[in-house]
C-alpha cells in the first residue's frame, strides 16, 4: 500500500510539473498584448493572470471529462501510459519554450496519451518485446490502434485543431474591423489610453479563458490516475474530486507567476507590433472562442487560438507588419505537436518496459 501511494504521488508530482510548466509557457499567450501595449507592466501582468487562470480553472470540468473518458479505452490507460504520455508533453513543452516557439501543451499531452496507449497495446499483442530491442513491426490497420476513440479524436481534436485557428483569425479580422469604424476617428492619444483601460478587462477574460480550458487538461490525467491506481471508480460520470481541481488550478497559476518571457516576446512583438486597440481585438476575439470550446467541453489549443488572431487582426492593420516568416516556424511547431509527442511518448514507454519502471505500469 506504501509504494501504490508513493507511486501515485509521483504521478501526480509529474503532472502537477506538465501544469506549471503549461503555466509559463501557455499562460505568457494570454498576457503578451497587455505586455507589449503597456497596459499592464510585466510583474503586474503575471499576477493578474495567474488571479484569473485560477478563477477560470476553478470553474466546469467539461474539457477534463473529454480527456479521461473521450480519447483512449480505459483497459489502455495504465499508470505507465500516463507517465510517459505526460513526459513526452513536458519534453516538447521544454524545447518549444527554448527556442520561444509558441506550441500547444493541449496537443502535446493529448499525442502523449495516444502515443503511449497504442504503444502499451501494441507490446500486449506482441510478447516478442522480451526477446529483442528494436523498433515494432507496426502499419496503420493494426489492431493496437482499435484503444483510440477515433470518432472523439477526429471530432474533439483533430476537427478544432484545423478549424480554432481559422476562427481566431477570422474573428480577430471581424472585431478590429468593427472597433475601426466605431474608434477609428478618434484622436490616437485618447484611442491609446482608452483601450488600455480597456485591456484590463480583456486580458483577465483571456486569462479566465485559457484556465477554463487548459487546466482541465491535467485534472483529466490525474483523475485518470485515481482510477488507474483504485482509488477511484473508472464509472461513466468521471467525476473530478475538488482537490484535484484545486491543486490544478494552483499549479497553473503559479507556472504564470513565473513568467514565460521567451514565449512573451514571440507573441507581443515578433508576429506584429500591437496598439492597445488591437490588443483588446485579440484578447476578446480569442477568449470568446476558447470559452466556448470549454463550455462545449473541446480541448482546443489557446495558443493556436491567440496566435492566429494576431495573424487576422494584424493584416487588417497592415498586412505586410505581420512577420510571415514568424508565423511559418509557429505553423510548424503546430502541425508536427501531435505526431512528435505520439513518438517521443510511445519511444518512452519502449524504452521504460525493458527497466525495472515497468512494474509502475502493471504492464504484465
Amino acid at each position: 500500500m506504501t509504494v501504490t501511494i508513493l507511486c501515485l504521488i509521483i504521478l501526480i508530482g509529474v503532472a502537477l510539473v506538465f501544469e506549471f510548466i503549461n503555466g509559463f509557457h501557455d499562460s505568457a499567450n494570454a498576457i503578451s498584448m497587455a505586455i507589449s501595449t503597456k497596459a499592464l507592466s510585466p510583474r503586474y501582468a503575471v499576477l493578474y493572470a495567474a488571479i484569473f487562470d485560477c478563477a477560470g480553472a476553478l470553474c466546469g470540468t467539461h474539457v477534463a471529462k473529454t480527456i479521461g473518458v473521450g480519447m483512449v479505452a480505459h483497459d489502455a490507460i495504465t499508470q505507465l501510459v500516463i507517465l510517459c504520455a505526460l513526459l513526452g508533453a513536458i519534453i516538447w513543452g521544454l524545447i518549444t519554450w527554448r527556442f520561444g516557439i509558441p506550441s500547444s501543451s493541449s496537443h502535446a499531452l493529448i499525442g502523449g496519451l495516444l502515443g503511449a496507449s497504442i504503444m502499451h497495446a501494441y507490446l500486449m499483442l506482441d510478447k516478442r518485446y522480451d526477446l529483442i530491442l528494436r523498433l515494432p513491426q507496426f502499419h496503420f490497420e493494426h489492431p493496437a490502434l482499435d484503444v483510440v476513440n477515433e470518432h472523439n479524436v477526429l471530432d474533439l481534436v483533430i476537427i478544432p485543431m484545423v478549424t480554432s485557428p481559422i476562427f481566431g483569425f477570422c474573428v480577430g479580422i471581424i472585431v478590429i474591423s468593427i472597433l475601426l469604424i466605431i474608434f477609428g476617428r478618434l484622436k490616437p492619444e485618447l484611442l491609446n489610453r482608452t483601450f488600455r483601460k480597456l485591456q484590463l478587462v480583456s486580458c483577465g477574460f483571456l486569462a479566465f479563458s485559457h484556465g477554463s480550458n487548459d487546466a482541465q487538461k491535467t485534472m483529466g490525467i490525474i483523475t485518470l490516475s485515481l482510477i488507474t491506481f483504485g482509488f477511484l471508480k473508472g464509472d461513466t460520470n468521471f467525476e473530478i474530486p475538488l482537490w484535484v481541481i484545486l491543486i490544478c488550478a494552483f499549479a497553473l497559476s503559479c507556472g504564470t507567476m513565473t513568467g514565460g518571457w521567451r514565449i512573451i516576446k514571440t507573441m507581443s512583438s515578433k508576429i506584429v507590433k500591437m496598439k492597445p486597440m488591437h490588443g483588446f481585438a485579440v484578447e476578446m476575439s480569442a477568449s470568446g472562442i476558447i470559452l466556448t470550446a470549454s463550455h462545449f467541453g473541446i480541448p482546443v489549443s489557446t495558443t493556436h487560438i491567440i496566435s492566429t488572431a494576431i495573424m487576422g487582426v494584424g493584416s487588417v492593420v497592415k498586412a505586410s507588419a505581420v512577420k510571415w516568416g514568424i508565423v511559418k516556424s509557429i505553423i510548424t511547431a503546430w502541425v508536427l505537436t501531435i505526431p512528435i509527442c505520439m513518438i517521443m511518448s510511445a519511444g518512452i514507454y519502449y524504452i521504460l518496459v525493458k527497466t525495472p519502471l515497468a512494474a509502475f505500469g502493471q504492464y504484465s
